[in-house]
């Protein structure tokens, strides 16, 4: 449904869904959490260690659970309440960083102990994840999910704006400041999902599947639809191999030197950029040549990354950063809407699981792999090559997936 046609009062209507309100305001603080915690963990590891190899095991130790059990998780949110689900995630949630504080006030000085707080961290959002990202569908009408997902994307880059920097300025007052305040935000996530009065229509299990057909339909599913599968596969090379984030602790501290402070406002400049994108996506949302135009931000992505760094000056750098934002924002956009209106509802628990694979894989994974480049032929050699190498994958998947590079609406795909 094109957006454009939707009546002006919309907007409103959607915003007066009780339960969608509490849905945005749980996923705000959820992510809000999530940021600060990452800011948090990033610079006190580096800090116990001055290692980017450390800062590589703090991305492989979150996804590994994800990768591990992002199927079965997939499987539990077209069965089970959605509500319950996230609850309990958020739960586990509050006491890993419950751990982090007994660390942190045990003066802890080996790595390994976070790195299993981590993995336990890497456990719940692999349950949280595909029941959170199917989710808006039993909050609002047909019509009104295009603007529903939009105000969520909205709402979750907020939180990703604000989390860094928040989680830098709290950082002054050391790591135990932090992760307090995730405790806290945690908690009220996992009461906000209790209030949710709507109820998940729960599938029953297809009698024809065993239960590990049942757990990768959503991949049998996607494997199908070539326009779905290129569009989240684009989006997890390119970013896996033109990610910075994991190096963002060693630009702060060693080639900038701009201190936590400084780093928590380079994690908030992609945010800024793709929050500045999704509102224009809003107002204004694609309308023709939709793959020509994901394809061509893309590249951009890999540019900046190129620009970012190679920059010595912490502006540019800020610059660079709030582009990769943008620019990977449209991408993130046009996955976001075709999953759910290429997907019959019954299996959305599980294609969005198999989407997170390919998030998880170019977000943690992808920390992991730039950690390990970096060690091998140092900092600043790894970002460039890996944004030259995010140009080459937009490339090859051109010519790999010609019916995503023709879409031209995306309210012309339907469920295959």
């Amino acid at each position: 449904m094109d957006t454009t046609s939707l009546p002006k009062t919309s907007l409103q209507s959607v915003l007066r869904v009780r339960d969608f309100r509490i849905f945005l305001a749980g996923r705000f603080l959820g992510t809000l959490g999530s940021q600060i915690q990452s800011v948090a963990v990033g610079w006190q590891i580096y800090d116990l260690t001055h290692s980017a190899t450390a800062l590589g095991f703090v991305g492989l130790a979150q996804f590994l659970p994800m990768v591990l059990l992002i199927l079965p998780a997939g499987d539990v949110a077209d069965r089970v309440d959605r509500r319950l689900i996230v609850a309990v995630s958020y739960t586990l949630q509050a006491l890993a960083i419950a751990l982090l504080i007994v660390l942190t006030r045990m003066e802890a000085t080996t790595v390994w102990p976070f790195y299993l707080v981590l993995v336990l961290t890497g456990v719940s959002r692999a349950f949280a994840g595909p029941a959170l990202r199917s989710f808006v569908p039993l909050l609002v009408d047909k019509e009104q999910m295009p603007r529903a997902i939009a105000l969520s994307s909205s709402s979750f880059q907020v939180a990703v704006i604000g989390g860094p920097a928040l989680g830098g300025i709290i950082y002054i007052w050391g790591p135990v400041a932090a992760y307090g305040a995730c405790l806290a935000f945690f908690v009220a996530v996992a009461i906000a999902f209790i209030a949710v009065r709507t109820q998940h229509r729960q599938q029953p299990a297809d009698p024809t599947l065993s239960a590990f057909g049942r757990v990768t339909a959503g991949i049998a599913y996607i494997r199908t639809q070539p326009i779905v599968l290129g569009a989240i596969s684009l989006d997890l090379f390119a970013v896996l191999l033109g990610g910075a984030t994991a190096l963002l602790p060693i630009y702060a501290r060693d080639i900038l030197h701009v201190g936590p402070e400084g780093l928590g406002l380079m994690r908030s400049a992609p945010a800024g950029g793709a929050m500045l994108v999704n509102l224009m996506l809003i107002w204004w949302p694609l309308q023709r040549r939709t793959g020509l135009a994901m394809f061509a931000c893309v590249g951009l992505f890999g540019a900046a990354t190129i620009v970012f760094g190679l920059s010595e000056t912490f502006f540019v750098s800020l610059a660079a950063l709030f582009v990769m934002g943008g620019a990977d924002m449209v991408s993130v956009f046009v996955r976001s809407t075709l999953v759910p209106l290429a997907t019959p509802p019954e299996k959305l628990g599980r294609v969005s699981a198999v989407d997170l694979i390919f998030i998880s894989a170019s977000n943690e994974l992808g920390e992991f792999e730039s950690g390990m480049v970096a060690g091998w032929i140092g900092t600043v050699p790894a970002v460039v090559v890996g944004g030259l190498g995010t140009i080459g994958v937009v490339a090859l998947w051109m010519w790999l997936f010609p019916a995503l590079r023709k879409v031209d609406r995306l309210t012309d795909v339907k469920p295959g």
